[in-house]
C-alpha cells in the first residue's frame, strides 16, 4: 500500500532522515511543534461539549415541543405552555449530567493514554502521542500501536499486524525502508521507523481510522429508541393535522380550542424525555465504573455486557495475573543443563522479548553469555516459536514442542503430557546447525532441554468466574498454550467443564467451529485469528460474547466480539481494540462492569414502559377522535401535571435504582409487553367517561377533567407496578407524587369544573373510579401472561 509523505509547510522547516540510534535534536523537536508538524491526541471515548450541547438542544422533539408552544402563544393561553418548562428542564438535566460524567471520564482516558517511546539526541524517552513530531525516531516493539505513518530504518524481525487496514489477515514483515501505517500493530520483534506524516496526513487521520476501526456499537436498547423515534417521526405530524382538521372543520371546537386539543396530542405523543434519561443513564454508568477504576471506551457495551451470555476468557493475564516463573529446566538426549540454561539466556537477551516468557528467561538468567546473532526471528502467537542463528554455536528454536519439532518421540511426549498436566507452561529448546530461513523452524531440530513455567492464578478469578456461573453466562477459555495446561488452570480458577478441551492445532481450516465452541469449554493451541473465528462461531449459535485479554494476539477476538474487555497491564493494541479498560488489571471488576449495565438496561426497561403508556393512550385516543365528533379529550396544562408526576419525576428516580435481574428478552417488546396493557385500560376508562359525560348531561370541560382524573390515576397505578418491590423510599416517592398531583390541580385550577361535578349522582364517579382498581390488575395480568409466553418462546428458541 502507498504511504505519503507529509511536506512541511513552505520555508518552516528542513526535514532530514537523522541516524535511528540519535534521532532529533530537542531545538529540532521545538521547531516542528511551533509549526504543528505534530501528532493529533488519541481520540477521547467521550462526545465533545459541543456535540453534547447539540444532541440535546437540537431535536426533533425539542422542535415540536417548540413550535406547539409558539401556536398556544399565538392563540393567546399562556398557561398551557407550562409543559414547556419541563422539557427545558428534562434538557437542562441531561447536558448537566452528561457533562459531569465527560469531565471524569476523560481525565481516567487521560492518565491511562498510550506513549510512544522516540530517540531523541541519542537517547530513549517515553512522550504523549500528540508530541510526536515528523522525523521523530519512534522504537517499536511487540504489542505497539503505531500511532504515525513512519519508514523502518533498523529493523530486528519486526512483523507488523495491518489487518485493520489493509484486510490482509496474517502478518506483514518488515525490512528497512518498508513503510509502517498508523492504525496497525507490532506483533513479533522490534523496529525503528521515522516519522514521515503525522495528524491528518497520516494512513489512519485520512481514512479516520484508528485501532477501533471496525468496531460495530451494538446497542439494542439505542437500536430500538431510534426505531421509536423513526416510527413517531412518522405518526405525529400527520395525525396532529388530522386533529386538527377534526376539530376545527368541522367546528367541534374553535380555532384555540383546536389549537389546544392537537398540542395536548402531540405532546402526549412524544415520549418526553426517555432519550435524554436513557443517555444520562449510560453516562451515570459509565461514571460509577470510572470511579472503579473501569474506563468505558464505547458507552453502549454497558448494555452488551448486561446481555452476555457467553464470556470468553484468554488464560494469561484474564485467569492468571500475566507473570511466569522459570519453575524448571529438563535437558533431553544427554545435554548439560548448563549448555541449556546459556542458550536460553543467549535467545532471552538477544530477542529482549517483552513478554512473560522472555521476562521470566531473563529474571532467572540474568548474564548474557555475548553470543553474535546472524539472525533472528521473534516470537508470533501465530507462529509459537522464536529462534537465532549464532556464529559459532548453529541455531537454537524455543517454542510450543510441537511447533518446534511436530513429531515428538514417545518419552519426550510424556514428559511434555505429564508437564502439562501439572498445569505447567511448557516449552522445548532445541538446536540445529542450519541456518534460520523464513517462518518455519530449520531442519534437523535436535531437543536440547524441556522449559516448564507457572502460571500464577490471580485470587479473585475463582468468585469472579464463580459469579458468571450463577448468572447463567458460560465460560469458555481460549489459550494459545497447550490445551492440558490450559484446562488444569481452568480448573483450579474454577471453570465448570475444564475438563472438555480441544487442541486446535490439530483441526482442520475447514472445522466446524460452530460444532466445536458447543461441545468444549476450552480451547488451547488457538492462532490469533482462530480466536477470532471461535468468537463468530459462538455468534453464530446465537450468543452475545464478551471477549477479555491483554495481548496483541487477543486485538482479533477482542474486535469481533460484542464487548471487549482488556487489562491496563497488557499491550497497547490489546487497550485500543477494546471497549472496556480495566485499570486496575483486576479481574474481579468485571462482576461490577456486569452489574452496572443490568442496572442502566433493567431501569430503562422500567421507566420506557412508564413513557410508552402515555405515547401509546395518547396515539390511540387521537386515532378515536378523528373519527369521533367532539374534541380531543385533554389540554396541554392538564398533561403537564400527569407527564410530571407520573412519568417525569419519579423516571429519574427509578433509573437509577439498583436492581441486576439478567437481561432476558428484546427491549421493544418487554416494555410493549409491560405497556400496553396499562395504555388499553386509560382509552377504555376515557371512552367511558365521555359515555357517562353525555349520560349526564356535562359539559366537555367537565368530562375533560374527570378524563384527566382517570388518566392521572391509572398513570399512577402503573407508576405503582413499575416501582415495584416497593421499599419504604419508593413508598415515600409514591405518597408525595400523588399529594403533588391532589395539589396541582387545585393550586393552578386545573380542576375548572370541580363544583359541579359535586352536583352528580356520587354513584357514576365512584363506579368509574372502582373500575380502575379491577381494570389495572386484568392489564397486569395480562402483561405477566404475554412476559411467561415470551420467555417460552425463548426457550424453546434455545433449543
Amino acid at each position: 500500500m502507498d504511504q505519503q509523505t507529509q511536506p512541511p509547510a513552505p520555508g518552516a522547516f528542513a526535514r532530514r532522515a537523522p541516524p535511528w540510534d540519535t534521532g532529533l535534536t530537542q531545538e529540532e523537536v521545538l521547531l516542528r511543534l511551533r509549526h504543528g508538524a505534530h501528532n493529533a491526541p488519541p481520540k477521547t471515548p467521550t462526545h465533545t461539549t459541543g456535540q453534547i450541547l447539540r444532541e440535546n438542544i437540537c431535536t426533533l422533539f425539542n422542535l415540536i415541543n417548540l413550535a406547539l408552544a409558539t401556536l398556544i402563544l399565538l392563540v393567546g393561553d399562556l398557561r398551557n405552555v407550562l409543559f414547556l418548562g419541563v422539557a427545558l428542564s428534562n434538557t437542562a438535566i441531561g447536558i448537566f449530567q452528561e457533562l459531569r460524567a465527560k469531565r471524569n471520564i476523560d481525565r481516567l482516558s487521560i492518565l491511562t493514554a498510550s506513549k510512544v517511546t522516540v530517540i531523541r539526541e541519542g537517547a530513549a524517552q517515553q512522550i504523549p502521542q500528540e508530541e510526536l513530531v515528523l522525523d521523530d525516531i519512534m522504537a517499536l516493539a511487540a504489542g505497539h500501536q503505531i500511532c504515525a505513518d513512519g519508514v523502518v530504518v533498523h529493523a530486528e524481525a519486526p512483523e507488523v499486524d495491518e489487518s485493520q487496514l489493509t484486510g490482509e489477515a496474517r502478518p506483514v514483515a518488515k525490512d528497512v525502508g518498508a513503510a509502517v501505517l498508523s492504525g496497525s500493530f507490532v506483533v513479533a520483534g522490534r523496529a525503528y521507523a521515522r516519522v514521515t506524516a503525522v495528524s491528518a496526513a497520516s494512513f489512519a487521520g485520512r481514512l479516520t481510522a484508528e485501532a477501533h476501526k471496525g468496531r460495530r456499537a451494538r446497542s439494542e436498547l439505542m437500536r430500538s429508541l431510534r426505531w421509536m423515534v423513526r416510527v413517531l417521526t412518522v405518526v405525529i405530524l400527520p395525525m396532529g393535522a388530522l386533529l386538527f382538521a377534526s376539530d376545527y372543520v368541522r367546528g367541534d371546537a374553535s380555532l384555540a380550542g383546536a389549537v389546544l386539543s392537537t398540542a395536548s396530542a402531540m405532546i402526549g405523543m412524544i415520549p418526553e424525555g426517555l432519550i435524554l434519561l436513557t443517555g444520562i443513564a449510560f453516562a451515570v454508568g459509565a461514571l460509577r465504573l470510572a470511579r472503579r477504576r473501569t474506563l468505558v471506551q464505547s458507552m453502549p457495551c454497558i448494555e452488551t455486557l448486561a446481555r452476555v451470555d457467553v464470556l470468553c476468557l484468554d488464560k494469561t493475564g484474564t485467569i492468571t495475573d500475566g507473570t511466569l516463573t522459570l519453575a524448571d529446566i529438563r535437558p533431553q538426549d544427554g545435554a548439560a543443563l548448563q549448555d541449556a540454561e546459556t542458550a536460553l539466556a543467549a535467545l532471552a537477551w538477544t530477542l529482549q522479548d517483552e513478554g512473560a516468557t522472555g521476562r521470566a528467561l531473563r529474571a532467572r538468567l540474568t548474564q548474557d553469555p555475548g553470543w553474535q546473532a546472524e539472525r533472528r526471528v521473534a516470537f508470533s502467537s501465530a507462529r509459537k516459536w522464536s529462534g537465532c542463528s549464532f556464529a559459532g554455536h548453529g541455531t537454537y528454536v524455543l517454542g510450543a514442542p510441537t511447533f518446534v519439532i511436530p513429531h515428538l518421540d514417545g518419552a519426550l511426549a510424556r514428559e511434555t503430557e505429564t508437564l502439562a498436566a501439572d498445569a505447567l507452561r511448557v516449552l522445548l529448546l532445541a538446536h540445529t546447525d542450519a541456518p534460520l530461513a523464513g517462518d518455519t523452524p530449520p531442519a534437523g531440530l535436535r531437543p536440547v532441554a524441556l522449559v516448564a513455567m507457572t502460571d500464577i492464578v490471580r485470587p479473585e478469578a475463582p468468585a469472579t468466574l464463580s459469579f458468571f456461573a450463577k448468572q447463567g453466562v458460560d465460560v469458555k477459555v481460549i489459550s494459545g498454550d497447550h490445551p492440558v495446561t490450559v484446562s488444569q488452570v481452568a480448573r483450579r480458577a474454577g471453570v465448570a467443564g475444564a475438563e472438555r478441551c480441544v487442541d486446535m492445532s490439530t483441526q482442520p481450516e475447514d472445522a466446524a467451529l460452530t460444532a466445536l465452541a458447543k461441545e468444549f469449554v476450552v480451547f488451547g493451541r488457538v492462532s490469533p485469528y482462530q480466536k477470532k473465528a471461535l468468537v463468530e462461531a459462538f455468534q453464530q449459535n446465537g450468543h452475545v460474547v464478551a471477549m477479555t485479554g491483554d495481548g496483541v494476539n487477543d486485538v482479533p477476538a477482542l474486535t469481533q466480539a460484542d464487548c471487549g474487555v482488556a487489562m491496563a497491564t497488557g499491550s497497547d493494541a490489546a487497550r485500543h481494540a477494546a471497549d472496556v479498560v480495566l485499570l486496575d488489571a483486576n479481574f474481579e471488576a468485571m462482576i461490577h462492569v456486569v452489574r452496572e449495565g443490568r442496572r442502566v438496561v433493567n431501569n430503562i426497561e422500567r421507566v420506557a414502559s412508564l413513557y410508552l403508556v402515555k405515547t401509546l393512550y395518547s396515539t390511540l385516543l387521537s386515532l378515536l377522535f378523528i373519527l369521533l365528533p367532539i374534541p380531543y379529550p385533554f389540554h396541554p396544562i392538564q398533561l403537564s401535571p400527569i407527564s410530571a408526576l407520573t412519568v417525569g419525576i419519579p423516571s429519574f428516580f427509578l433509573a437509577f435504582r439498583p436492581t441486576y435481574r439478567r437481561i432476558q428478552g428484546r427491549f421493544i417488546g418487554t416494555v410493549l409487553r409491560l405497556s400496553a396493557p396499562t395504555a388499553l385500560c386509560i382509552v377504555v376508562s376515557i371512552l367511558l367517561t365521555h359515555a357517562a359525560g353525555r349520560w349526564l348531561g356535562l359539559t366537555f370541560p367537565q368530562t375533560s377533567t374527570v378524563s384527566a382524573l382517570m388518566a392521572g390515576l391509572f398513570g399512577f397505578l402503573a407508576l405503582r407496578q413499575a416501582a415495584r418491590p416497593l421499599d419504604t423510599a419508593k413508598r415515600t416517592m409514591l405518597i408525595l407524587l400523588l399529594a403533588a398531583f391532589a395539589a396541582s390541580f387545585v393550586w393552578f385550577g386545573f380542576f375548572f369544573s370541580y363544583a359541579p361535578l359535586l352536583g352528580r349522582p356520587a354513584y357514576v364517579w365512584g363506579a368509574l373510579a372502582a373500575l380502575a382498581w379491577p381494570m389495572h390488575r386484568l392489564s397486569s395480568a395480562a402483561a405477566q401472561r404475554l412476559r411467561r409466553a415470551a420467555a417460552r418462546r425463548r426457550r424453546a428458541a434455545r433449543g
